[in-house]
């Protein structure tokens, strides 16, 4: 009996990873429940105790000492108490041996249940302990059940969930697959902890660069940023904390097999280690690499970095659907616009035309114009007539003989400041531009008749001074 008693607890405490003492405790306080049942009473206090070196077990139950007893399960005479202890007194506690000599199937039932019972919340409490610590880890766990929206992963001797929306897009998962999992939180609730697992988070990547790097691990070499596109493409910004150390050297390793090993832990997934830089623009330069950047300007209040590349470069600094622009800018945490040679030159030699208009136009404000007379032409310049050659032939010779038109004007017109305000027209001071819009008016009406007026008549126009009252000049029969 006394091995087969040890055997069993022994082998509780292995499988539920629970110390003896622990099991033993919950032993005793699950036979003092199906005691109190079996007695049929619940309020009584009853202990019951293992001994460790013959594996017996004592009931006993424990009473107050009163004058008058009022409840039976709790309180015992003053003379009934000096049986089982002489100095006792009134007030005091006595424990009374009820040890049963045999215990019947229900009780035994009650016992069972009573130690699972117990047994489960201790374990759920280890476990919460365990894992409570290890959140942002990396663990490793075997697919142990598959449904449609969630796998259960075993770790160790507990159960992890593992979520569809931390699922790889690409991966796929079987039973009994053994993979490496970035647990994310643990949860208490009262089933017990629940740990969460993930392999899409972009911590994922930065521990298995601390498991497979020795230098990262060691922090000769510090991870600053990851960004990550899960199953596809992963960034990651790396800086030495040491002088004479190449941090992108470090991570991939002769050959790469470094950073190969990681990809195959990652199902594929393609990674690109950066160098780190202080200055954003070297750093924005970096992070899109494998593309060459030509040119780049940062605007710090904004937070936005335009990026010139060569016109054969931009589609890989874009990447496939934008993802290595996508990326970069996640890496970096600046938004980024990206343009070509071609592009950019464009829209320079847009902006420039505006640019010059704007510094050669005059500072000083224009002011509006005024109504002035015309200036006096000289006699020589004649406007130019449009008509036959016989008509112009004439015209000429009509010039010729009568007076010149500047001297006849200035005669006929009275003297500045005397009399009405004087109104000179461009008709007045060359009779051939009136002559011209009447031929322009009347082309259809004949050119014979026009010619017949030209030769008889001295074509003049005067400007008479009316009264100062209403000053008016009649021109063609319109006064103006």
């Amino acid at each position: 009996m006394k091995t087969e008693f040890l055997a069993a607890i022994t082998q509780l405490s292995a499988e539920r990873n629970l110390p003896k003492e622990e099991i033993l405790g919950f032993l005793e306080a699950a036979l003092a429940s199906a005691y109190r049942k079996q007695a049929g009473a619940p309020d009584a206090d009853v202990s019951v105790k293992i001994d460790p070196v013959d594996n017996k077990i004592r009931v006993h139950i424990r009473k107050v000492v009163v004058k008058a007893v009022s409840d039976p399960s709790q309180e015992i005479l003053l003379r009934g108490a000096r049986k089982i202890r002489k100095t006792a007194q009134l007030g005091e506690t006595v424990e009374i041996d009820s040890t049963p000599e045999t215990t019947g199937r229900i009780a035994i039932h009650l016992v069972k249940q009573a130690i699972l019972q117990q047994l489960r919340e201790a374990e759920r409490h280890v476990v919460y302990g365990e894992f409570v610590n290890r959140e942002g880890e990396l663990v490793s766990g075997i697919i142990n059940f598959i449904e449609p929206n969630q796998i259960y992963v075993k770790m160790n001797r507990t159960e992890a969930l593992f979520p569809s929306d931390e699922y790889i897009p690409n991966e796929r998962y079987y039973r009994r697959q053994r993979l490496k999992f970035y647990l994310l939180k643990v949860d208490r609730d009262a089933r017990g902890p629940q740990i969460i697992l993930s392999r899409s988070h972009p911590n994922l990547v930065r521990r298995f660069f601390e498991l497979e790097i020795p230098e990262v691990h060691s922090g000769i070499v510090e991870i600053k940023a990851v960004a990550r596109e899960p199953g596809i493409r992963s960034k990651v910004a790396v800086a030495a904390t040491q002088e004479r150390v190449d941090p992108v050297g470090c991570c991939l390793g002769a050959r790469s097999i470094r950073l190969q090993s990681i990809i195959s832990e990652l199902n594929g997934e393609k990674i690109d280690v950066v160098h780190w830089q202080p200055d954003p623009s070297a750093f924005i330069a970096n992070a899109l690499s494998p593309a060459q950047v030509t040119n780049i300007h940062i605007d710090e209040t904004e937070k936005t970095a335009t990026i010139i590349v060569p016109d054969k470069q931009l589609s890989l600094a874009i990447g496939k659907e934008g993802q290595n622009a996508r990326l970069a800018a996640k890496l970096t945490g600046w938004r980024i616009d990206i343009k070509s040679d071609s592009a950019a030159e464009a829209e320079r030699a847009l902006h420039q035309p505006a640019l010059e208009e704007k510094e050669e136009s005059p500072k000083t404000p224009v002011e509006p114009e005024e109504f002035r007379l015309p200036p006096a032409l000289p006699e020589e310049i004649l406007p130019p007539v449009i008509g036959e050659p016989a008509v112009v032939g004439e015209l000429a010779a009509i010039t010729e003989e009568e007076e010149p038109i500047g001297e006849t004007l200035q005669e006929e017109l009275p003297p500045p400041g005397k009399g009405a305000s004087q109104i000179r027209f461009a008709e007045d001071i060359f009779p051939s531009l009136s002559l011209h819009n009447n031929n322009k008016g009347k082309q259809g009406k004949g050119k014979k008749a026009e010619k017949s007026k030209l030769k008889g008549k001295r074509h003049k126009r005067t400007l008479a001074p009316q009264e100062e009252e209403n000053s008016s000049v009649e021109i063609d029969g319109n006064k103006r």
